[in-house]
């Protein structure tokens, strides 16, 4: 007896095509159920039922049926309204930081909304509507930029000259911070890639 390989898992659409295959067999009738079984990879049992239903509702009722999944509890309206807060930002949804977690964000919606979404499944609703997690730069409320720039132009050439004089190599993100200068954010990342203040 030859050994078939089949894979332990099909695709909505392999097995719809499978059930095809049956159901031509089946109208065929040169097969019996048993060997049509075998040859599908199912039991006999499914072939019965896969035949019932060709008798009862032709081939629409091996056809594949769509999967709608639970419905959203946000209408699209409230999902622009809860865009809407996001992008105004965390702190101005009474959070104590800017950053945005999935655990903030369904409990913005718990508030606006009267809904309850676990956190795990926000994520993909999200991402299906653009909005991606952001990570906010950190920064000194009380940082002065101009301050920080006086600083970079005097008083740090001044010590990295004294540092080099004494032999002192200096790490990759301090000449990093040097040459992209104060906007460039944390050290170490240049402008081209900082993370977006936006959601």
């Amino acid at each position: 007896m030859v050994t078939v390989w089949r894979p332990k898992r099909l695709t909505p659409a392999q097995l719809e095509e499978r059930r095809m295959a049956a159901a031509r067999l089946l109208r065929a009738g040169r097969l019996s159920q048993a060997e049509i079984a075998r040859r599908m990879g199912v039991s006999r049992a499914t072939v019965t039922r896969w035949k019932k239903l060709l008798e009862q509702e032709g081939i629409r009722g091996l056809r594949a049926r769509p999967h709608p999944g639970r419905p959203s509890k946000l209408s699209e309206e409230q999902w622009q309204h809860l865009l809407q807060i996001l992008q105004r930002g965390a702190i101005a949804a009474g959070f104590p930081t800017e950053r945005w977690t999935l655990q903030r964000i369904a409990e913005v919606i718990r508030r606006e909304f009267g809904v309850r979404y676990h956190p795990r499944s926000l994520g993909r609703c999200l991402r299906a509507r653009g909005w991606s997690p952001q990570r906010p730069i950190p920064r000194a409320r009380e940082r002065d930029e101009a301050l920080v720039e006086a600083w970079l132009k005097r008083d740090w050439p001044r010590i990295k000259k004294t540092l080099a004089e004494e032999g002192v190599r200096l790490s990759s993100w301090t000449r990093r911070v040097t040459r992209f200068g104060p906007a460039s954010g944390p050290p170490g990342l240049p402008s081209d890639i900082l993370p977006s203040s936006g959601g």
